[in-house]
């Protein structure tokens, strides 16, 4: 049995095997109706989550699966004080998989830890979310049918942004990409990320000017700016407005750049940008379902 906590637990053979598992999901769904019958999956959400929530839910019952679980954690034993750890032991007696997001950071490895049935991090406080950069990955594969030798924009909150932690780590393994980091001087990319990439010699260049670099991207990744992760509501109102994606701001972009978006959005992506081709946040939300899919008959070696 095993779980997924974080994108660098799957090998890079793995990722290519989910995205292929994804891929043939999308061709030929009827072919998978049926794979999980008689499963259950658990989403333990100790935080609101729309998208992530619907999507695990949704992936299982297009397997031919059940989903049982709680939205918020004033609605779990949480709000009584239980621990995770005897949370996820409860839970086990009753379900297949796990689903779980939570507001601290390593909340889903101690219920990995646990639980007798795999947990699937759905996003845990500013660490890791590992389905949400696969999810990204299949969007990239889709657009570009390859990762090597791509120039990424992330732009935004990039020090609590879970998400842009998550897909850095993935995609670092492929060869010869280029990371851009582009954010306000509060919120630029934690160091140990930076030196990390030092270390593999992957090249990464920082700016605090969208426009400046926008014609050298292939792909941009706009993330919003997090008033839940802000200690003081000052600061998260100077830098909410930092980067609004704009149609002029897109003059200078590649024909084939593709946006990418993990939502909720703000303000940050104008909706002027939604009919442009490039725009890919809501296909990446239909591809989270499909990953998901892949993710969840991996786990429970569904054949």
């Amino acid at each position: 049995m095993r779980s997924l906590i974080d994108i660098l637990e799957l090998s890079t053979e793995e990722l290519d095997s989910l995205l292929a598992t994804a891929d043939d999901i999308i061709a030929n769904p009827q072919k998978y109706a049926h794979k999980c019958d008689g499963k259950k999956l658990a989403t333990l959400f100790f935080e609101p989550s729309t998208r992530t929530r619907l999507s695990f839910e949704a992936a299982m019952y297009e397997l031919g699966g059940n989903v049982l679980g709680f939205s918020e954690a004033q609605s779990s034993s949480a709000a009584k004080g239980e621990s995770v750890a005897d949370t996820a032991k409860t839970v086990s007696c009753y379900a297949d998989i796990i689903a779980m997001r939570h507001p601290k950071e390593g909340a889903p490895l101690v219920a990995s830890m646990n639980a007798s049935i795999p947990v699937i991090n759905a996003g845990d406080g500013g660490h890791n979310h590992p389905t949400q950069t696969l999810a990204d990955l299949l969007t990239i594969h889709r657009e570009k049918g390859h990762f090597d030798n791509l120039t990424v924009g992330l732009c935004g909150d990039l020090k609590f942004g879970r998400t842009v932690h998550s897909l850095i780590s993935a995609l670092r393994r492929y060869n010869n990409v280029k990371f851009v980091f582009i954010s306000p001087n509060e919120l630029k990319i934690p160091s140990y990320v930076k030196e990390s990439l030092k270390k593999e010699g992957i090249k990464y260049t920082e700016t605090t000017d969208l426009e400046a670099v926008m014609p050298e991207l292939d792909i941009l990744y706009m993330t919003r700016v997090q008033r839940e992760r802000f200690f003081n509501e000052e600061d998260y109102l100077r830098l909410k407005d930092s980067y609004i994606l704009t149609p002029e701001k897109l003059t200078n972009a590649k024909a084939d750049l593709s946006i990418l978006h993990p939502l909720p959005r703000v303000n940050e992506i104008s909706v002027a940008i939604d009919n442009d081709p490039r725009a890919c946040y809501f296909k990446q939300v239909l591809y989270g379902k499909f990953m998901r899919m892949a993710l969840i008959l991996m786990l429970l070696e569904v054949e």
